[in-house]
């Protein structure tokens, strides 16, 4: 492939559209000596004419008009995809992909998608469940949602929500049947669910003993991986239910399950999305940070519209 050529042809077409050098070199903003020395140095790349030169006029030979045929549609069609590049700047649209802890997906992703979708008919969100932290650049995702103490330092992150409680609940039907734990150490009397994380271990419960974070082993008759099955099984009088406090907000607000030993509960440092430094102005990721914020500030005070 002749490839110096490639810069000149633009010229050819346009001196063949034109009719003319001068009007050639006025379209594209050139001198006409510089139109000629393009035209020049393609038909001698080429070794062949592809005008035939009169005082008066300038024509296509049989050679030049084959090069025009051949090679016009696809300049046109590279003129075309560079338009259509610059008319997209800023477009939300295409394929936005995150990847999200599953309990995160209920606090966050779908209220901000529910409201994002309608903004941004063009635009398509794929949510990709999963307990790991996630390399989000390796596996080619926009974005990730994880608490902030688990991103990585080169993230750039965005907050979500604010610091909130892990706390220790049960349904009324089940104090009712077993009564509620006195204390942490009374909850090895208590039917508490378990949790076996992504690589195989159960996860003890971190509760706060008022000097100090302990690790409280769950000893229940349930062991899960999924905290959606151990909300439904909590909501059913089964078990207490270690969990985010934001995930059961409703529950605990009309009396579905009520919160135990509240002095025992932790903090967490709050929810983020992360995403490279690279991706900040990601047309895709801007209108879903726009929309959190919107979002996430009728959430704190419902009274703006």
């Amino acid at each position: 492939m002749q490839r110096d050529i490639l810069p000149h042809l633009p010229v050819i077409l346009a001196v063949a559209r034109r009719g003319g050098f001068a009007a050639a070199a006025k379209e594209l903003g050139m001198s006409a000596s510089a139109v000629s020395h393009s035209v020049r140095f393609v038909e001698d790349r080429l070794g062949l004419p592809l005008f035939a030169r009169t005082t008066r006029s300038v024509s296509l030979t049989d050679w030049g008009q084959l090069l025009v045929d051949t090679t016009g549609p696809s300049i046109s069609g590279i003129d075309e995809a560079l338009e259509r590049l610059k008319s997209a700047q800023g477009k939300v649209s295409g394929l936005l992909r995150l990847t999200v802890a599953r309990p995160f997906v209920p606090m966050v992703v779908t209220p901000v998608v529910k409201e994002m979708l309608p903004r941004y008919p063009e635009l398509r969100v794929e949510i990709a469940v999963d307990k790991r932290l996630v390399d989000i650049v390796a596996e080619g995702f926009d974005a990730g949602i994880r608490l902030g103490g688990s991103i990585e330092q080169d993230m750039k992150v965005f907050r979500l929500k604010p610091p909130f409680r892990t706390i220790v609940a049960a349904s009324p039907s089940y104090i009712e049947r077993y009564g509620e734990p006195a204390s942490i150490e009374d909850l090895e009397n208590h039917n508490c669910m378990s949790y076996r994380n992504s690589s195989g271990r159960v996860y003890d419960w971190e509760l706060e003993s008022g000097t100090g974070e302990v690790r409280v082993p769950s000893n229940g008759n349930l062991v899960l991986n999924d905290l959606t099955i151990g909300l439904d099984f909590a909501l059913e009088g089964l078990g207490i239910i270690y969990i985010f406090e934001p995930w059961i907000e409703e529950e605990l607000a009309d009396g579905r399950l009520v919160e135990l030993l509240p002095e025992a509960s932790v903090e967490e440092t709050g929810l983020f999305l992360y995403f490279p430094e690279s991706a900040g102005n990601n047309p895709k990721l801007r209108a879903f940070i726009d929309t959190a914020k919107t979002v996430l500030r009728r959430r704190e005070n419902p009274t703006i519209g």
